[in-house]
């Protein structure tokens, strides 16, 4: 699906949920424009399109969450937030990579975030963070490891020979972590 038909189909969903975040509609409108940017160049990476409209609106509420850290006021995003749109919610590895993300030491989640949520060079982060790069870089690998590891501890997945996560996510009451 190219980027054009995301935007028609989910672009008016998406400015609805940012705006009910942020109460300004020039800023949702600003926000909305990051946020298909940050979707054009990801798409790509997204492996299983049923999960295209959960990925739009946790891209948009990390792009929310942007914004009012810049503004120093993300302490007013709720930290139940529901990103649904009215549908009965499924347990995901979202629900759990949330909640382990959430659980990281802030010294590897920020690096961990703008590396892989925002899609920022490591060097970059590096130069944002006031960090050496080296240690940019093994905050990441951490951060990496312990997502990895929080999933093993989550839902008893498992690391394959090629070294991928297998098994099956539980269901929330099962989770040893969401629930």
């Amino acid at each position: 699906m190219t980027t054009q038909e995301i935007w028609n189909i989910y672009a008016e969903a998406i400015k609805h949920f940012i705006l009910s975040k942020v109460k300004e509609p020039a800023v949702a409108d600003d926000l909305l424009q990051e946020t298909f940017i940050k979707v054009h160049t990801k798409k790509d990476t997204l492996k299983n399109d049923d999960k295209l409209k959960p990925w739009l609106f946790t891209v948009a509420r990390y792009t929310v969450m942007d914004y009012f850290r810049e503004q120093n006021i993300i302490n007013q995003l709720p930290e139940t937030d529901v990103i649904e749109d009215n549908i009965k919610h499924e347990h995901t590895e979202y629900d759990c990579l949330r909640v382990i993300i959430k659980s990281l030491p802030q010294k590897y989640r920020d690096p961990l975030f703008l590396a892989d949520i925002q899609g920022l060079k490591q060097s970059d982060i590096a130069v944002k963070l006031n960090l050496p790069l080296p240690t940019v870089k093994s905050q990441i690998q951490r951060a990496r490891k312990l997502i990895t590891q929080g999933f093993m501890d989550c839902c008893d997945l498992t690391l394959n020979d090629s070294g991928y996560l297998v098994g099956e996510i539980k269901d929330k009451k099962d989770c040893k972590v969401c629930h």
